[in-house]
């Protein structure tokens, strides 16, 4: 009750601010850019606290406190009048408007909803001018948009039709909470039912321990192979850059068709090796039967 008290009287004190005439709005501007008379500058913004009253109004479908709505148009104000070029001849009040509803706007984007609903300029013209111009061609009354709003809609914004539509259900659903009752009766909520995709924690824990037992099975395995198996292996199969069969052949003094062969031997008894290590696993109840062979992803 105290807050909306405080409201009303700053509005009406807003209001009631004596209008300025050009030329002491002129030299009010100049002794604030050339002086930094702060006094002038009090009178210049306390003169038009009225504008931003009148344009927080505008804003007011968007079911925001006007209060916050006030206090954003009062930091465009004071932008404006650090920006403010007195010289070009054009009235304070004309050019602080697009501050105010600058700051204004980012402010309604910023807490209208939890979801971001406009990043480019594009997007921000479409989340302020859909209803209007919906309004304009289907009526005030409408409640679903026709494919004529939307085709008028998207060639006037430039936008895609898909944006259009996109915005349009956005606007027209608000900010449910999880922790809403799903029901009238009962006391599941909303985000009781919310599926959750990531990997259980046993699973997490299951798959770092068999990757790690298949690295220890891989390592033992190469270790069975001659270092010219190994060597081929490493380097066709292991590095992130495979080296070609031709080159292989000129480092090992043989012929490409020969490398195929040796690695062909290879990538087998490192499949043996690897797969004889999972069954004494299993044989021995340490999971081995779980593993997956390597066979498969080292011949790919």
């Amino acid at each position: 009750m105290q807050s909306v008290r405080q409201e009303q009287q700053f509005i009406s004190t807003a209001m009631s601010a004596p209008l300025l005439s050009f030329e002491h709005e002129q030299d009010l501007a100049l002794r604030w850019r050339d002086e930094g008379d702060e006094r002038a500058l009090h009178e210049l913004v306390s003169a038009y606290m009225r504008l931003v009253v009148s344009v927080a109004g505008r804003f007011r479908a968007y079911g925001l406190p006007r209060a916050d709505l006030v206090q954003e148009g009062c930091v465009g104000l004071m932008q404006a009048a650090a920006r403010f070029e007195p010289e070009r001849g054009v009235r304070f009040s004309t050019y602080s408007t697009w501050w105010i509803r600058s700051s204004m706007q980012e402010y309604v984007l910023r807490n209208w909803s939890i979801v971001r609903s406009g990043t480019s300029a594009a997007q921000k013209a479409l989340f302020f001018n859909l209803r209007r111009l919906r309004a304009q061609i289907d009526g005030a009354g409408a409640v679903n948009l026709t494919e004529e709003a939307r085709d008028q809609i998207s060639e006037k914004l430039k936008v895609s039709t898909r944006e259009v539509v996109a915005m349009a259900n956005r606007l027209s659903a608000k900010d449910q909470s999880l922790n809403a009752p799903a029901g009238e009766e009962g006391s599941d909520e909303w985000g009781d039912f919310l599926v959750d995709d990531r990997p259980s924690p046993e699973e997490v824990t299951v798959t770092v321990r068999d990757n790690a037992t298949r690295g220890v099975w891989l390592k033992e395995a190469l270790s069975d192979l001659s270092d010219r198996e190994q060597l081929i292996v490493r380097e066709r199969k292991l590095n992130d850059e495979k080296v070609t069969l031709e080159e292989l052949g000129v480092q090992l003094g043989v012929t490409k068709e020969r490398v195929r062969q040796i690695e062909h031997k290879a990538l087998q008894k490192l499949s043996d090796g690897v797969l004889r290590r999972a069954r004494d696993a299993a044989d021995a109840g340490r999971g081995g039967d779980q593993l997956i062979t390597l066979s498969d992803e080292m011949a790919a």
